[in-house]
């Protein structure tokens, strides 16, 4: 068990904080899964810093109040050059040795201190007000780039920033959204949110990250730098952010800020500003601290992007869960680089509480620096005959009335045949990582529902060439090319399908779970809950809406005429022991397909690949293995070529797949 976790354990921080995987992630699932069987033989031996540990305990009743042996003070704050001018100025009054500055990007996240003692993680913290903060362990544990145990037996306590990724983010309110919950407003505020939930399984599903940057008390310790401890860190087996720069004039400060002020939005983390400490530990104590802040460090806040518009409409519209979502029609407007015309309102109670109202001035800015959001309303520029804005009360599509659930911010249109609902549902399901059905995009479906050709799903799988050809802009070689589609789409594995169907929450990594784990999707029908929610990650919410979605005559008339055209409804996956038997050039490698294949589509390749124990990614980096150029390959190749990263013709794919074999 303990060559296991230490195994898991390195694996973890390879992909988590190293971003450079070692193995594929059949090869930690099955490791991980001989982990859990055994724990489960022998609960005794179970250690508080097992790998498994991190998904999250029992519900807690609070938070308790942790002392902090060193406050966590404050910076003080630069808005332009001249403000760090006086800070180097002040300085060079209460010191005479010679300064070099650590640079250092400013995380947009929950400050966090933790403690480990002989090498062992046993406390998480957050800042609170500086001197005592709030006890959140457990939730701290879920966070995979946090290291349980560090590579040497060392009492320490270190200090960082624990932020969720952009692209998490973006993903964690649509989900939000579509369930009709609030949504998060940056960021920030998803990444403290998670961090203070009760239940520690919901932190464990937020995929969050950290990048530490300082030790607490570094008495004892032989580095004598920010620069030095930064690199000590690092070789404990924390995670450290790379950006930062070692500069010997404010001249250079400047030159860096400025060059991550353009390039900010092209992280995948927020950040607000660059903090800049002096390097030496020896020059930081002899510069000293006020009350709340040391004097040798300062955080330059870059200015908030915004832009003024006026909003001219605001329009709902209906998905597939029936949650009604308004949108700002506005001025366009240029912010962070792009022209911005709509901007996303998210529910009736954020209208009410900015009090937007039609033909309002508004500033506006990017959510996560993707998503375009309204900050305020400019009241003082408001028309005096301006009015509240007044909600709908019926469905935009079908004319029900909306309701609103109790527990929910979102209107929403109940009627289960609403046309907007059922078009949102088949777009759904011909979706790439469901069915994958190509060429039939929304005006297509739109077109087929409209002149009754397709009511459901399962009405793809009867349509005829002779009804595609009435629809617009749809030739005989189009509709082949459709008919070919779905036919293929028919031998995809139950995940797909499973996903496909929109069942509420269940998401295409649950999806995969639940299929891999009851096989067909007879037994996902009349399993219970309990069992449902016995598969590892998958909760009581997720278990729930699966029990009540196939308890519902309706759906399984559908799952009867989808077996009746034909569709697979058994999981036809790799498990971990089927990989184990692969012997393949694939196995364990990362893959990039770029250019155009002839033998195989990029899809089929795609999975063809993933059967034999390969992961197929979209860029090419340090960590890819192979990359395969099909005809006319561009940069991707290019970028290849310069790392020196092994490259295949697509003959040369071919050969590897069709030469891969299994061992009995």
């Amino acid at each position: 068990m303990t060559e296991l976790n230490q195994q898991l354990a390195e694996w973890a921080h390879a992909y988590y904080v190293k971003d450079a995987p070692k193995v594929e992630d059949s090869e930690y699932d099955k490791v991980y899964h001989e982990l859990v069987s055994l724990e489960q033989e022998h609960p005794e031996l179970i250690s508080n810093d097992s790998i498994t540990q991190r998904v999250g305990g029992d519900i807690l009743s609070g938070f308790s109040k942790v002392t902090h042996k060193v406050p966590m003070m404050s910076l003080n704050n630069a808005f332009n050059k001249n403000d760090l001018i006086d800070f180097e100025n002040r300085i060079k009054k209460l010191t005479s040795m010679p300064i070099n500055y650590m640079v250092e990007l400013k995380i947009d996240g929950l400050a966090i201190n933790l403690r480990y003692e002989n090498g062992k993680f046993i406390q998480g913290a957050t800042r609170g007000d500086g001197v005592v903060g709030e006890d959140i362990t457990h939730n701290l544990k879920t966070v995979k780039s946090i290291p349980l145990s560090l590579a040497k037996p060392l009492t320490i306590e270190v200090r960082g920033e624990c932020y969720m990724p952009k692209k998490s983010f973006i993903e964690l309110n649509e989900a939000r959204e579509a369930e009709g919950d609030n949504v998060f407003a940056n960021p920030r505020n998803a990444a403290a949110g998670s961090l203070r939930q009760l239940d520690p399984k919901v932190a464990a599903k937020r995929n969050l990250s950290t990048f530490i940057y300082t030790v607490a008390d570094t008495t004892g310790f032989d580095f004598n730098s920010q620069n030095d401890s930064l690199i000590e860190l690092e070789e404990l087996g924390l995670k450290i952010n790379n950006e930062r720069k070692l500069c010997h004039s404010i001249d250079e400060v400047w030159d860096y800020i400025e060059n991550f002020r353009d390039k900010r939005h092209e992280l995948d983390y927020e950040i607000d500003g660059i903090v800049i400490k002096v390097n030496d530990f020896t020059a930081q104590e002899e510069i000293g601290y006020t009350v709340k802040a040391p004097r040798w460090a300062i955080a330059y806040k870059f200015p908030a992007e915004e832009a003024e518009t006026v909003i001219r409409d605001i329009e709902w519209t209906v998905g597939r869960t029936g949650v009604v979502t308004p949108t700002a029609v506005m001025d366009p407007v240029q912010l962070a680089g792009t022209t911005v015309a709509r901007a996303s309102l998210h529910n009736v109670d954020l209208i009410t509480e900015k009090d937007i109202r039609l033909l309002d001035h508004v500033m506006i800015h990017k959510a996560g620096d993707i998503i375009p959001e309204v900050t305020r309303v400019l009241t003082d520029k408001r028309d005096e005959t301006s009015v509240p804005y007044e909600f709908p009360t019926h469905c935009p599509t079908c004319d029900s009335e909306l309701e609103r659930i109790e527990s929910e911010v979102a209107l929403r249109c109940m009627n289960p045949m609403c046309p907007a609902q059922i078009k949102e549902g088949l777009n759904h399901f011909v979706s790439r990582n469901a069915m994958n059905i190509d060429g039939l995009g929304p005006r297509v479906l739109e077109q087929m529902y409209d002149k009754d050709i397709i009511k459901n799903v399962a009405d793809l799988y009867f349509v005829t060439e002779e009804e595609l050809l009435t629809l617009d802009k749809i030739k005989e070689k189009s509709a082949n090319n459709i008919l070919t589609a779905i036919s293929q789409s028919k031998n995809n594995s139950l995940e797909k399908l499973l996903f496909g169907l929109g069942i509420q929450h269940v998401g295409a990594k649950a999806a995969k779970l639940i299929a891999e784990e009851f096989g067909t999707i007879e037994q996902i029908m009349v399993a219970e809950k309990e069992t449902i929610n016995a598969i590892d990650t998958i909760g009581p919410v997720i278990a729930d809406s699966i029990e009540k979605y196939f308890s519902n005559e309706e759906v399984k008339e559908l799952v009867a005429e989808l077996k009746r055209a034909g569709v697979n409804t058994d999981y036809l996956g790799q498990t971990a022991a089927d990989l184990a038997s692969v012997e393949s050039p694939f196995k364990d490698k990362v893959i990039v397909l770029t250019g155009k294949l002839t033998h195989f589509n990029r899809n089929e390749a795609k999975e063809k690949i993933e059967a034999l124990g390969g992961k197929v990614t979209g860029s090419v980096s340090k960590k890819t293995d192979i990359i395969v150029a099909g005809e006319d390959a561009g940069s991707k190749l290019e970028k290849a070529e310069k790392l020196e990263i092994t490259v295949w013709n697509e003959t040369q794919m071919v050969e590897a797949i069709e030469n891969s074999t299994k061992v009995d």
